[in-house]
C-alpha cells in the first residue's frame, strides 16, 4: 500500500507499508522532508513496524515520538504528518495528480443558482460523470449566504439586507454567513472525488485542500495560514473562510468552497449581518470591522489579477483545463435554483 501527504505549508510524506494479520509491515517512510540524525529515519520505520492497522494517526504519532532519539530535528513535517500518510495508504487514498482537473469560471451567476451549481456539480463528480472541479465564481448581485445550520433571523438584520438590495440565500454546507459584493469578493469551490481526502481528518481536510491558495497568495506576498477549523489568516486578520459538504451517494464526493475579501464595506456589513459578541471573542477581537483584512490591502493587485494568480497556482501545481457546465447540469442547477435555493423553505429552514 502507498500513501502520501503533502503537510500544508511543508513538505511532501510519503508511506509504503503492507498488512499481516492486523498490523503494519514492511513500513517504510520517505519524502522531501528535512529529519536529524539520519538514524531518525530508521526510528520511524521501527516505531510503525508491527503498528495496529486501526490507530488513528495521533496514535501512530505517539509511537513515533516515543521511538525518536533524543534531540531529534523534524523540518516540514511532523509525527502526526507520518501518521496522516499511513492512514491515508490504509484507505487507498487518491493524490492531486490522480485526476484531470477541470476549470469553470464563466460570467455572473444568480446566488441561488451559484447555491444550486455547488450542489449538482458535486454530485456529478460522485456519480463519476464529471472530472474533479475547480469552479471560480463570478456573482450577479451582492447576498448574503448562511450556513446550512445557521438561524435566518439570528445571522440577518431583513430590513439592512432590504436597504441594501442583498439576497438572502442558504448554502448546503455548514459554517458561518458569507457576505458578498460581487466586486469585492472572490469565492471558489472544489469539487473532487471522497478519495483525496481518505485518511484525513474533518479537520486536516481543509487546510490539505487549500494549500495551494496559500502558495499562491505566498507568491502575491501575503504570508498565510489556515486557523482552524476553517479560516484563513493573516498577521493582519482574517482574509477567508471554508466550508465543506460530503455527499454519500455513487463512491461519494466532497464540496469544499472558500470566500476570500478582496475588499469590503465593513459599515453595510455590520448593518446587515448580526455578529454577536461571543462570535467575536473566539476570534480575540472587539470589532467586526477588525476581523477582516481585504487581499486589496495586502496585494495591491486588481481582483481579477490575484484570481489569475490563484488558478495559474492550481495549474502549475495539478494541471488544469478549461471546462464548461453542460447542458444538463445547466438545466438540474436552474431547477434547484427555482425550487430549493429561492424557496422560502429552504432559507428559513431554521427560522
Amino acid at each position: 500500500m502507498h500513501g502520501e501527504y503533502k503537510v500544508p505549508g511543508g513538505k511532501l510524506v510519503v508511506v509504503d507499508l503492507d498488512v499481516d494479520e492486523g498490523a503494519l509491515r514492511n513500513v517504510r517512510v520517505a519524502g522531501d522532508f528535512f529529519l536529524e540524525p539520519d538514524d531518525a529515519l530508521l526510528a520511524i520505520d521501527r516505531a510503525l513496524e508491527g503498528a495496529d492497522a486501526g490507530l488513528t494517526a495521533p496514535q501512530l504519532a505517539a509511537r513515533i515520538d516515543a521511538a525518536l532519539p533524543a534531540g531529534t530535528v523534524m523540518f516540514g513535517f511532523s509525527s502526526e504528518a507520518v501518521g496522516i500518510a499511513v492512514r491515508r495508504a490504509l484507505a487507498n487514498a487518491t493524490d492531486w495528480h490522480h485526476y484531470d482537473w477541470q476549470l469553470i469560471h464563466t460570467g455572473p451567476q444568480s446566488p441561488a443558482l451559484h447555491m444550486a451549481l455547488d450542489e449538482v456539480l458535486t454530485a456529478e463528480v460522485a456519480a463519476g460523470r464529471r472530472a474533479p472541479t475547480l469552479r471560480v465564481w463570478e456573482w450577479g448581485s451582492p447576498a448574503v449566504v448562511i450556513g446550512s445550520f445557521q438561524s435566518l433571523r439570528n445571522e440577518v438584520d431583513p430590513e439592512g439586507a432590504a436597504r441594501h438590495g442583498m439576497t438572502v440565500v442558504r448554502r448546503i454546507s455548514g459554517g458561518g454567513a458569507m457576505f458578498i459584493e460581487p466586486g469585492n469578493t472572490i469565492t471558489y469551490s472544489l469539487s473532487v472525488p471522497e478519495a483525496l481526502v481518505q485518511g484525513l481528518s474533518f479537520a486536516d481536510s481543509y487546510a490539505y485542500l487549500d494549500d495551494w491558495v496559500l502558495g499562491a497568495l505566498d507568491g502575491m506576498g501575503v504570508k498565510a495560514w489556515y486557523q482552524p477549523l476553517n479560516d484563513i489568516a493573516t498577521e493582519a486578520g482574517k482574509i477567508a473562510g471554508a466550508a465543506q459538504k460530503r455527499l454519500v451517494a455513487g463512491n461519494g464526493a466532497v464540496l469544499h468552497h472558500v470566500t476570500m475579501a478582496y475588499d469590503i464595506d465593513a459599515d453595510k456589513m455590520t448593518d446587515v449581518l448580526r455578529i454577536g459578541r461571543e462570535k467575536l471573542s473566539d476570534k480575540g477581537t472587539k470589532s467586526a470591522k477588525k476581523r477582516v483584512d481585504p487581499l486589496r490591502r495586502q496585494t495591491g493587485l486588481p481582483r481579477a489579477e490575484v484570481i489569475e494568480r490563484m488558478i495559474d497556482t492550481f495549474r502549475g501545481r495539478y494541471g488544469l483545463v478549461d471546462g464548461v457546465v453542460t447542458p444538463e447540469e445547466m438545466a438540474r442547477a436552474e431547477e434547484l435554483a427555482a425550487t430549493k435555493f429561492s424557496t422560502e423553505e429552504w432559507t428559513a429552514r431554521v427560522p
